[in-house]
């Protein structure tokens, strides 16, 4: 639980019982590489926070192909944050990219911790902020870079992605083919 401890430290200030209070309404998940946690048509039921591994959030199109819009790896959070607030049925799928270790809070918990814990929607707030930022500059970055430039940028940014998460799953993420990233890869290095 440092792990977590340490990610509110950046955003709040909670001394170690309140901490102990705020854990209290969350689960400890372990999550098998592929497993699901959540699949499209569901109702979303929690919010997921990586401790450990690595989480993705993906549909499927009308063409059958899986599209990657989101990856959690530790200290991310990952949800479908309208369908959870709304408690409504999810658009997306959320599986396990490795073996992971996560913490998950459902919404009345949240609700209820939110009620307890008023520094916690600071949290939440500044947490929001920060994806919501990120959300926008990725958008630009589809609109004004090539896709060879996306794939510098973002391999130059998240180095470790692309040693760690496997090829066809960042071609997801980036809206290539698999054989297209791999075409890319070869390009630039040659």
């Amino acid at each position: 639980m440092e792990t977590f401890k340490a990610h509110l430290d950046k955003f709040i200030t909670i001394n170690e019982e309140e901490f102990a209070s705020v854990i209290s309404f969350f689960q400890v998940l372990k999550v098998k590489k592929k497993e699901n946690l959540m699949l499209e048509g569901d109702v979303c039921k929690f919010k997921y926070f990586v401790l450990e591994g690595c989480l993705r959030k993906f549909f499927v199109n009308e063409k059958g192909v899986e599209q990657t819009t989101e990856f959690a790896i530790e200290n991310w959070w990952m949800s479908d944050t309208f369908a959870f607030e709304k408690q409504m049925k999810s658009d997306f799928n959320i599986q396990a990219v490795e073996n992971s270790r996560i913490l998950a809070i459902d919404f009345q918990s949240q609700e209820l911790l939110l009620e307890k814990h008023p520094v916690m929607e600071r949290y939440f707030r500044m947490v929001y902020q920060t994806a919501y930022a990120a959300a926008e500059k990725r958008i630009r970055y589809i609109y004004e870079m090539t896709k060879e430039e996306y794939y510098v940028h973002f391999s130059t940014l998240y180095p470790w992605f692309i040693q760690r998460i496997p090829q066809y799953l960042i071609a997801s993420f980036l809206g290539f083919t698999p054989e297209y990233l791999s075409e890319i890869r070869a390009k630039l290095r040659s």
